[in-house]
């Protein structure tokens, strides 16, 4: 693992951003599988196992505006040493299919009364848009809000909603700006 840690600090090195480190948006790394898995999965594997509490930050948006203002993907390009330690992450995925199914059934099938109970009624399983808002309901509502007018949604027209979960933006979208929704 030393090797995967190496190339890592390596990649975020001209960041100012250490591992470990004692300033705000330094990583703090909890399990030593992170650094296979960024350089096997990049940026998915930075998000899933920062989800995953395999490491945090306390200033994630810092952390993030250093990581991508310096274009980390790009030193990858390239530069034979990245290259083959990407590779060798790739063949040696510990990731099985039957884990992945054991992952989606752990977050998924646990029923929906538990998502009643921490969700907003359209059950919408995303961030919400504080600004005018004081509950999770109407910080959701103007997220949607926000959404449909970004889209510039006129009546009739019709949408392709990919990932929908329980539907929450296809009922908002239909009933507030009546198009037609597909999800």
């Amino acid at each position: 693992m030393d090797k995967y840690k190496a190339a890592v600090q390596e990649l975020i090195s001209e960041t100012g951003i250490t591992i470990n480190g004692n300033k705000p948006y330094d990583i703090q790394v909890h399990n030593p599988k992170f650094y296979q898995r960024v350089l096997s999965q990049g940026t998915l594997g930075v998000g899933e196992s920062y989800m995953e509490g395999w490491w945090d930050c306390e200033d994630l948006d810092t952390f993030l505006n250093k990581i991508f203002t310096n274009e980390i993907e790009k030193k990858l390009q390239n530069n034979w040493k990245f290259i083959f330690l990407v590779l060798k992450s790739k063949i040696f995925n510990l990731q099985t299919k039957s884990k992945a199914l054991q992952s989606i059934a752990h977050h998924y099938d646990i029923g929906n009364l538990f998502y009643k109970n921490m969700l907003d009624p359209l059950m919408m399983y995303s961030c919400g848009y504080w600004e005018g808002a004081s509950t999770l309901s109407e910080a959701q509502e103007q997220k949607l809000k926000l959404i449909c007018e970004k889209l510039q949604l006129k009546p009739g027209q019709k949408v392709l909603d990919i990932g929908c979960g329980w539907g929450g933006f296809a009922y908002y979208a239909a009933k507030n700006y009546n198009v037609n929704v597909v999800a």
